[in-house]
C-alpha cells in the first residue's frame, strides 16, 4: 500500500510517498481501510520537528502522520476484541467490531511508522468506535481527535459556572462550545469578530471578539472572571486574565501553561484514545450536537499541498486526505 511518512523535518516537500506492506492486525487490533485521514495541526508539528525538539517525539528513522481516521474494518486481529456498540466490553456481551462496519478511530501513539495518511491502518479495537450514522467518511474523519480533544478537556474543569473558550471558531474550539453547551455551561467564546454568528449557532452565550486585553474585556461580561478556561487558541496569560482568583485554566499544547497566577489551576489536556467515548461523540454528532466540518478535500497524493494550506491558517473546519 502507499503511504506518507517522514524520514527528515522540514516543510512539506519533505512528506514521502512510500511503498508498504499491508499491516496485520494483531491480538485486540482491527485493520481499517482507510476512506478518510483529516489533517490537523499536530501533522505539521511532527514533520516540521517541533515535537520532535521538544522532546514529545523519540528518535525514529521513519515517522508516519496522521490521527484520525474514517473508514470501513477490513480485517480483524485474533483474541479478544472490544465490541462497536461498547469498546471496553467483554467478549460475548454484544457483536464485536467485524469486518465491513464503518468506524471512526484515534491513533494516539505519535511516533509510529505508519499513520491514517494510507491505505490501511492498524488500531487497537478500544480506539474505534462505529462512525456517525448520516456523515460522509470525510466528515466523520474531522471527529475523534478534535471531539476527543474538547471533551477530555472539560472533564479537567469543575466548574459548573462559566467557561471560556478561545479559538471558538476552530475545530477544537467549536466543539468544546458544544459540549459545554450541552452541560449547560455559561460559555463565553473567543474568535474572530465575522465568526460571531457561527460560534453563537455552536451554543455560545457571550461572545468577545479577539484582540488585546481580553481580561478586561471578559470581564466587562462577567464581573471578577470566568470560572475556568478553555485556551484552545493558546493565548496564555492573556487567556488567564480572564479567570477569577481560583479558578481553572486548561492549556492545549506542549509548553502552552502559563504560570499558576491567582491561584489558578492550571492543568494541560493530553489526548488519549478511547472508543466508548467516542461513540458517545458520534451520537452526539448524529444528533446534530456536534457539527462536523470540512474545509477541503483533497487526494493524498496532495498531502504537501493540505500541509501547506493548513500553515497558512484561517480553515474553519478540518481539511481531510483521501486515498
Amino acid at each position: 500500500m502507499r503511504a506518507v511518512v517522514v524520514r527528515r523535518f522540514g516543510g512539506p516537500e519533505v512528506l514521502e510517498f512510500a511503498e508498504v506492506p499491508v499491516p496485520e492486525p494483531g491480538p485486540g487490533q482491527v485493520r481499517i481501510r482507510v476512506a478518510a485521514a483529516a489533517v490537523n495541526p499536530v501533522d505539521l508539528a511532527t514533520r516540521s520537528g517541533v515535537l520532535s525538539a521538544a522532546g514529545v517525539i523519540p528518535a525514529r528513522e521513519v515517522l508516519g502522520l496522521g490521527w484520525d481516521v474514517a473508514g470501513e474494518i477490513d480485517a480483524v486481529g485474533l483474541g479478544r476484541q472490544a465490541t462497536s456498540e461498547n469498546p471496553r466490553s467483554r467478549p460475548g456481551e454484544r457483536a464485536p467490531f467485524r469486518a465491513g462496519d464503518a468506524v471512526i478511530g484515534l491513533r494516539d501513539r505519535i511516533a509510529t511508522p505508519l499513520g491514517a495518511y494510507a491505505g490501511y491502518l492498524l488500531l487497537d479495537s478500544s480506539a474505534v468506535a462505529p462512525a456517525p450514522a448520516g456523515a460522509s467518511p470525510a466528515e466523520a474523519a474531522t471527529l475523534p481527535l478534535n471531539a476527543l480533544t474538547a471533551a477530555q478537556a472539560l472533564d479537567l474543569v469543575e466548574t459548573t459556572g462559566t467557561v471560556l473558550v478561545t479559538g471558538a471558531a476552530g475545530a477544537v474550539g467549536g466543539y468544546a462550545v458544544a459540549l459545554a453547551h450541552a452541560r449547560k455551561l455559561r460559555v463565553v467564546a473567543v474568535a474572530s469578530e465575522t465568526d460571531e454568528p457561527q460560534v453563537r449557532a455552536l451554543g455560545a452565550d457571550e461572545f468577545v471578539p479577539r484582540g488585546p486585553s481580553l481580561g478586561d474585556r471578559v470581564r466587562a461580561l462577567v464581573p471578577g472572571g470566568v470560572d475556568a478556561a478553555l485556551d484552545t487558541a493558546l493565548l496564555g496569560l492573556d487567556a488567564l486574565d480572564a479567570v477569577r482568583g481560583g479558578g481553572e485554566f486548561v492549556a492545549f499544547a506542549a509548553g502552552a501553561a502559563p504560570l499558576p497566577l491567582r491561584g489558578v489551576r492550571v492543568r494541560s489536556v493530553w489526548i488519549r484514545a478511547d472508543g466508548e467515548r467516542l461513540a458517545e461523540l458520534a451520537r452526539l454528532a448524529e444528533n446534530g450536537t456536534l457539527p462536523l466540518r470540512v474545509a477541503g478535500v483533497l487526494p493524498l497524493t496532495e498531502a504537501a499541498v493540505a500541509h501547506e494550506r493548513m500553515a497558512v491558517g484561517g480553515l474553519r473546519g478540518r481539511l481531510v486526505l483521501v486515498p
